[in-house]
Order: C-alpha cells, then sequence, then structure tokens
C-alpha cells in the first residue's frame, strides 16, 4: 500500500510494506525540485535513516529496476 501526498514544494510518497510477517517499517520518499530523500526508521538504533539521491541519480534507479545485470549510461 502507498500514499500520494502534494505539498507546497515537495511530493511525498510513502510505502507502506504489508503481508506475511517480519515486516519493514514505512519508507517514506520526498521529492523536491533539485533532489530526493529516502527515510525509513530503523527500529534496532531508535532512528530515522536518510538517503538524499539527485534527480539523476534518481532517474537511473527508475531506469534499473526493469534491467538486467550490467554497466549502462541513461541518455537524456
Amino acid at each position: 500500500m502507498f500514499s500520494i501526498e502534494h505539498e507546497f514544494d515537495a511530493t511525498v510518497v510513502t510505502l507502506v510494506d504489508e503481508g506475511k510477517a517480519p515486516l519493514q517499517e514505512d519508507v517514506i520518499i520526498t521529492s523536491f525540485e533539485e533532489c530526493v530523500t529516502v527515510v525509513q526508521y530503523d527500529p534496532r538504533t531508535d532512528r530515522e535513516m536518510s538517503v538524499t539521491l539527485s534527480i539523476s541519480q534518481m532517474q537511473d534507479l527508475v531506469a534499473a529496476v526493469n534491467l538486467p545485470e550490467g554497466l549502462y549510461r541513461r541518455e537524456d
């Protein structure tokens, strides 16, 4: 399950893990004009972990999801 919210300066997508246990914590992806952040709570450390991707890195990730193993360069 996921939700999409449009805020003033960003789009926020929240991914909720469903199904059989063990389940993972929610993942919150916030897309700004210049970057994308991915945040997930880590119960082992009791902290939120965050990764920031450039828009180019995010576009590469989206392209990579359905490709076989290999080295690629995305052309605009």
